[in-house]
Formats: C-alpha cells, sequence, structure tokens
C-alpha cells in the first residue's frame, strides 16, 4: 500500500516535465491547512521552500492540525515537484460573531497554472459551527469569501486555475467556481473536492452550478461520512483508505499506485449513514434543524472552549458544565432537543432494515 510520501519518492519530477494528476491535487488540497501565518505577507510570493525555512526561524512548524502535516511540509518544501512553487495571497480568518472559519492559499505552479487551495475545518468550535449551519442555509460565510478569494486571484493573474480543497475546502472550491465571475469561469480548468459535504437543494439545482459540473472531480474514500452530506450531482470517485469509519477523512489514509488512487467500492454502513442523516434531514425542516444546532452549540460554549482539543483535554469538566446548561434550558427548547434527537435515533432504526447483506455493496466507484 501507498500513501502521498510514497508518492513524492516515486514522483518527484518537475510539473513541467511530468502533468498535473489527481494525487498533487490532493497534496496541494492539505497545503492550505499549514502554518503560513506570519510567514507570508499578503501580497509576497515566496517558494514553498522560502515559506519552510522561515516556518522554522518562528518556531512554528509544529502548529499543525496533525501530525503527518509536520512531515509533509519539509518533504515538499525540498522538493523538484513543489520545492519551488511560489505560494501567495494566504489568508486566515476566523469571526465569531458571523460564524466563519475561513482560509486559503493560492500555489503558482511551474507549469504556468495556479491552485487555489481552500482550507477544510479546523479544530475550531466557530469551524464546525458552520460546517454544521450548512444544513439549513443556501449560504455560509465562507462560500461567500470563497467566491471572493477566487475572483481575487483570477484578477491578479490570468493563468489557467485549479481550485481544490479538502473536506470543507472542497465544498467551498465547488462552491467558488459555480458562482465566481464568467471570466473567472472560463480561466478555471479543473475544480477538486476532496471529500467534502454537497449543498442543498437550491445550490444544486442553480445554473450556476450545473454550468461547472463537467470540471468537477470528487473523491471520498469507501466508508465516507463527511463527503456524503447532503447533495452531489457530480461524478464521484470512491479511493481506498487503510483506515475505518471517520477516521477515513484523513487524507493521509488514501491509497494509490503511481499517480492514480486506488478504486474501491461504497460499503454498507456509509450507504447506512448517508440515508440516516438524508431521510433525518427531511423529516426535520431547515428552521428546527436552524434551532437545534444553535441550542448544541450555545451548549457547547457554556464550557468558554475554543477548539476541539480543548474540548476533550477536559472532557469530565466540560460534559458536567454542558449536562448543566442543558439542564437549564426553558422546558420548550429541551423539548425541541429531545424530540429532534428521538427523530434522528428512529430514522437509523429504520435503515437498519434496508441494510444490504453482508458482502454486499450497493454503489462503485468510477
Amino acid at each position: 500500500m501507498a500513501n502521498i510520501f510514497d508518492y513524492m519518492k516515486w514522483r518527484d519530477i518537475s510539473l513541467k516535465n511530468v502533468k498535473f494528476n489527481e494525487i498533487d491535487n490532493l497534496i496541494l488540497s492539505r497545503l492550505s491547512y499549514f502554518p503560513f501565518d506570519g510567514v507570508i505577507t499578503k501580497d509576497e510570493e515566496i517558494t514553498l521552500k522560502e515559506a519552510y525555512e522561515r516556518t522554522k526561524i518562528l518556531g512554528t512548524t509544529g502548529r499543525t492540525l496533525q501530525a503527518e502535516d509536520i512531515d509533509l511540509y519539509p518533504v515538499l518544501a525540498k522538493s523538484i515537484r513543489f520545492g519551488k512553487c511560489k505560494v501567495t495571497n494566504f489568508i486566515n480568518k476566523i469571526e465569531p460573531e458571523a460564524e466563519k472559519q475561513f482560509s486559503a492559499v493560492t500555489v503558482i505552479l511551474p507549469d504556468d497554472t495556479i491552485y487555489v487551495s481552500f482550507r477544510g475545518t479546523d479544530n475550531t468550535i466557530i469551524g464546525w459551527k458552520e460546517d454544521f449551519n450548512m444544513s439549513f442555509s443556501d449560504i455560509v460565510p465562507s462560500q461567500l469569501d470563497s467566491v471572493e478569494y477566487l475572483d481575487g486571484v483570477a484578477k491578479k493573474y490570468k493563468n489557467k486555475l485549479r481550485v481544490g480543497g479538502h473536506s470543507k475546502g472542497g465544498n467551498l472550491a465547488v462552491y467558488a467556481g459555480a458562482f465566481c465571475m464568467s471570466e473567472t469561469k472560463k480561466q478555471i480548468i479543473e475544480i477538486y473536492n476532496n471529500d467534502g459535504p454537497g449543498f442543498l437543494d437550491k445550490v444544486i439545482e442553480s445554473e450556476e452550478y450545473k454550468e461547472i459540473l463537467n470540471k468537477v472531480h470528487t473523491y471520498i474514500p469507501q466508508t465516507s461520512i463527511i463527503g456524503r452530506l447532503l447533495e452531489h450531482k457530480e461524478k464521484t470517485t470512491i479511493v481506498k483508505s487503510t483506515q475505518t469509519g471517520i477516521m477515513q477523512h484523513d487524507l493521509y489514509t488514501w491509497q494509490l499506485i503511481g499517480d492514480k488512487f486506488i478504486r474501491s467500492k461504497i460499503t454498507n454502513s456509509s450507504d447506512f449513514i448517508d440515508n440516516t442523516i438524508t431521510n433525518w434531514l427531511k423529516e426535520v425542516s431547515p428552521k428546527q434543524r436552524e434551532e437545534f444546532i444553535d441550542t448544541w452549540f450555545n451548549i457547547l460554549n457554556a464550557t468558554n472552549v475554543e477548539t476541539v482539543n480543548e474540548l476533550s483535554s477536559r472532557w469530565f469538566r466540560n460534559v458536567a458544565t454542558m449536562i448543566k446548561t442543558y439542564t437549564n434550558l426553558n422546558p420548550e427548547t429541551r423539548k425541541m432537543m429531545s424530540k429532534t434527537l428521538r427523530l434522528l435515533f428512529k430514522t437509523g432504526k429504520d435503515n437498519i432494515i434496508g441494510i444490504p447483506k453482508k458482502g454486499e455493496n450497493s454503489k462503485t466507484g468510477n
């Protein structure tokens, strides 16, 4: 089995000589998670190697969401394929009042194309709240920012564009590609969604979305959860992961041969979760979803934590705070929370009946 680290050992050849592929996309989608804060000034263009050297001087190479990022950063920085790529236009905004978490970076490639990389959800509570807001809101703040960002890059550079991201970043890539200016659309050659959620019907049914479908490449692991949320209309490729369940969302576990992912099939458990959530959304109105999610995150906010790591590091104390907060809710709100959760469990129970026998899969990867 091989992953992106093995790919870098095998395919460390300039993009001028060996063309861009789906594995390059996955790697660059991860680049937006790297700790570029304080490293790249607003309009500066520096090589990835220079960025890494500055990060070392600042002592922030370890400020990553995943341990593997710490290892991947120097590998890419010292490589022939990516080391001389220029990174610019880095932005990282967290705005609690607007319930927005948005980050992106632009990568100028040696083949004269540009890859715009949108970051997915980080470990902030605000970032997760914005993700959940997608279940009832046609537009979330980071989607609007993604359009503005992409249009800005297209206007500044006249190069052909590739747009991509992992998790929520994949959703932002598709949204930005759909709703950017017509001139920007002409520059886009490919859009990559790496296990990112879909959209509500209003977006899916829009002409803007339909216009870019032939440019969208979506990749999800065989037991995808995040990547099957909400609606998708684009062609989807199922990728083999060495992990199980929700941990397959980790792109470092995605397997490949040469410059292509190993294709797989959707598992029964992924179908079960997808059907459960889809049917639950049909049972619960957008307004009810909003009330439920707002209340749930108000309970989380009572702990005064800002990140998921903080929530888990003081788990028992935080749980006690959340239980107390829930108990103090007014009876009507508690009733709404209980009813919504019961609907979720009922939907899950009903879907168990429809699970195929062991060994059967309902969908096949492309």
